[in-house]
């Protein structure tokens, strides 16, 4: 799992370094980079769900802002994102799920405000079934790579504190297809997680 998202980070690093240097060589720099932190609240969708009431969790990590030109920007993060959800009808029995996430979110600018949307990929690094007290491991039954999409809005500059509204969802069903026989079943269930979160920025310059 590491060597995947070695390579990721490779990429995005490489490409905020080739537009910062693209933009100062004309003269001045639009990339700014920034930290960002938030509540979440997911659950499991899709028509096996079985988790799929809301759970609190949480989100947080660091974020390049590269702008683009004046109206578009493109926005590469690393963030540690927790998912899962509450068995419907009960307050004792969940799924917790704890994911790398590298969101490639696209803005669209009109002053602070922005419009954003992407893909997205996310690595599961622990989970858990929760059923009162007792906690098991779970993570050998699901797919350790969820890919996904997101799309928000929010109010950012490039310099101070700004705040937004994202939802992500998966395209990955979160737990791994089983054979028996000649017979594969794959339950359908993928993560859903509205976030709210603040930013911090400062511009690269």
């Amino acid at each position: 799992m590491k060597k995947p998202i070695f390579v990721l980070l490779a990429l995005v690093l490489g490409f905020s370094t080739v537009a910062q240097a693209q933009r100062r060589g004309r003269g001045g720099s639009d990339v700014s980079l920034g930290l960002k932190a938030g509540a979440s609240l997911t659950n499991l969708t899709g028509p096996d769900a079985n988790a799929n009431d809301y759970r609190f969790g949480f989100h947080g990590g660091v974020f390049a802002n590269i702008g683009l030109t004046s109206l578009f920007a493109f926005q590469p993060e690393l963030l540690y994102s927790q998912k899962g959800g509450y068995y419907r009808n009960t307050t004792d029995v969940s799924w917790r799920l704890h994911y790398i996430d590298v969101p490639l979110a696209f803005h669209v600018n009109t002053g602070g405000l922005f419009f954003e949307a992407g893909p997205q990929v996310g690595f599961l690094i622990s989970a858990k079934y929760q059923a009162g007290s007792v906690s098991t491991d779970i993570k050998n039954g699901l797919n350790t790579v969820d890919f996904g999409y997101l799309f928000g809005l929010g109010y950012q500059l490039k310099h101070g504190l700004g705040v937004g509204l994202r939802y992500n969802g998966g395209f990955t069903n979160v737990p791994q297809a089983n054979t028996f026989g000649n017979t594969t079943f794959q339950s359908r269930q993928r993560n859903g997680a509205f976030q709210l979160y603040l930013t911090y920025s400062v511009n690269g310059r």
